[in-house]
């Protein structure tokens, strides 16, 4: 699919170089939102251009005044007929905004309601360059490129097609750590995890996605700089936490919350971005490739934990079961 997808890129990212916009909102529902907090802080570290990550209902029942034909609205579903994200991506073409979708199924309801269609693979034995992750990195990098091109932004863009081998290398290197989690954790009621910056998303997946959704596990996602605003008095020895601390300047607020938690409570699991292989990676793209490293790593956590629960990810009581 290299070709399909080299060539859906490059009209995507011209038609948005040919857009003088003034805004850009990611939009998705679920892990599909989760994963666009990454790219959001992308372009609010590399640029000045107002960015915003919403639900795709809430995007349409807000009614942003700023939506128009200045706008650029990137929005994600896996199967391409999550209804509310459907329904934004037509609500966003009302209001004459340019509309890209990422999506694993051609021809659905979003591909074709959206301007540009980005497909991406999905399984087991994907290349992580032709999968979300990496479309996600090269349609972020290849739009910076083109509104400013530069050495950095060509490093990313190579470095992605690394990003097999950097999945690859993480999910052996916490391999034993993970199946240890999954042993120690199985009879958990709740696993609360933490984050922030680029990688906030993935906590946040790994909460209401891999915890919620696919082990029926109670949990929540915490930021690390609002941890000591109200939830960290929940803190206790007994309270499981997962923390996962991103690398850059944000992680001065993983710090923090780190400190916190090694004095008031024994059951904290660590997942640190300076633990990673990371293949000779520059250190100025570190922080922009963490947020899908840190993805790989714990569905790695999760599939042990499942494991250990007897619980597969795939099983669920409601989701696609019933009318909701």
């Amino acid at each position: 699919m290299e070709n399909t997808h080299s060539n859906q890129l490059t009209s995507a990212v011209q038609a948005v170089k040919e857009r003088d916009f003034k805004n850009i909102y990611f939009v998705a529902c679920g892990g599909s939102l989760a994963y666009m907090h990454n790219q959001q802080y992308v372009f609010d570290v590399e640029t000045s251009i107002p960015t915003f990550v919403i639900n795709s209902g809430e995007f349409m029942y807000r009614n942003p005044k700023s939506l128009g034909a200045d706008s650029l609205v990137v929005l994600c579903s896996h199967s391409g007929n999550t209804p509310e994200t459907v329904d934004a991506c037509v609500f966003a073409n009302e209001n004459n905004a340019l509309t890209v979708a990422y999506s694993n199924q051609v021809d659905s309801p979003l591909w074709n309601e959206a301007d540009f269609g980005l497909h991406y693979d999905w399984g087991e034995k994907t290349d992580a360059y032709e999968n979300r992750a990496g479309m996600a990195l090269r349609f972020t990098f290849g739009i910076l490129n083109a509104l400013n091109p530069s050495e950095k932004y060509n490093n990313a863009l190579e470095a992605v097609k690394t990003l097999d081998e950097l999945f690859n290398a993480n999910r052996e290197r916490f391999k034993s750590p993970a199946e240890e989690f999954g042993r120690s954790h199985k009879r958990e009621s709740i696993i609360y995890t933490m984050g922030s910056g680029p990688v906030f998303g993935d906590a946040y997946s790994f909460a209401v996605c891999l915890l919620q959704e696919m082990q029926w596990v109670h949990s929540a996602a915490i930021h690390s700089g609002e941890f000591f605003h109200g939830p960290f008095e929940i803190t206790d020895y007994d309270v499981p936490f997962l923390l996962t601390k991103t690398i850059g300047n944000i992680r001065q607020l993983d710090e923090r919350a780190h400190l916190f938690l090694k004095r008031y409570c024994d059951r904290v699991t660590v997942l640190d971005a300076e633990d990673f292989d990371w293949k000779g990676m520059n250190n100025d793209l570190k922080e922009y490739f963490a947020g899908p490293i840190f993805g790989a790593v714990l569905r790695t956590y999760a599939e042990h934990l499942a494991e250990y629960r007897g619980h597969p990810l795939t099983v669920r009581r409601y989701m696609w079961k019933m009318e909701y």
